[in-house]
């Protein structure tokens, strides 16, 4: 023991501290640590991705500048194709509607409404709430047929992996109908059931 001390005491004196039996504590790291990140959030749903086709049932209200209003059952195809970009959906789609709804106090009837639409929505879990718009063409039984536009929304519902049911409001205008100096104003609110491929 008495010759250990001289040792002991040159080591400290170097500044090398001894190793004692027992010292198992590691060195000291500076070194900053990062704290964790959260994962960005993302908006889980169903892929949207595809061409979807179906069948639509509702109903519709004509309104004219010359009379009152007219209203009845309108209800068609409707094709499209759209495309998922995580949260949002954009697409673009077809719809031919069958209707036999009197016009300008029944001096016309509305037979069909061809629409070519382009639509813009946002993912809300497995539901899409959506805007659309595009070109709408208007036939009717005397006062032939007429270009216009219309605008709108809807709500669709992914049932299964490729069964949907939703529905869509539309507002459509055709200004001076066949040159007739007739405006023509409909509203059309239907049931929408598609399949998607």
């Amino acid at each position: 023991m008495k010759r250990a001390t001289p040792i002991i005491a040159t080591a400290f004196a170097l500044g090398a501290a001894p190793a004692f039996a027992g010292n198992t504590m590691p060195p000291m790291d500076d070194t900053p640590v990062a704290a964790p990140v959260a994962p960005a959030p993302t908006n889980v749903g169903p892929d949207w991705t595809g061409f979807y086709g179906g069948a639509q049932l509702g109903y519709g209200d004509v309104d004219t500048n010359v009379s009152g209003s007219d209203d009845g059952v309108i209800g068609g195809l409707t094709l499209g194709y759209d495309y998922d970009l995580g949260n949002f959906v954009v697409g673009g789609g077809l719809d031919y509607d069958f209707a036999d709804i009197g016009v300008a106090n029944n001096a016309a009837t509305l037979e069909n409404v061809f629409r070519a639409k382009i639509r813009s929505g946002y993912k809300l879990g497995n539901g899409l709430l959506y805007a659309t718009g595009g070109y709408a063409q208007a036939d009717t039984d005397t006062l032939g047929s007429d270009d216009g536009y219309f605008i709108g929304g809807g709500y669709e519902h992914m049932i299964t992996e490729n069964l949907s049911m939703g529905g869509e409001l539309l507002y459509h205008e055709f200004d001076d109908y066949n040159s007739t100096a007739v405006d023509v104003e409909a509203t059309t609110l239907q049931l929408r059931g598609t399949f998607r491929f």
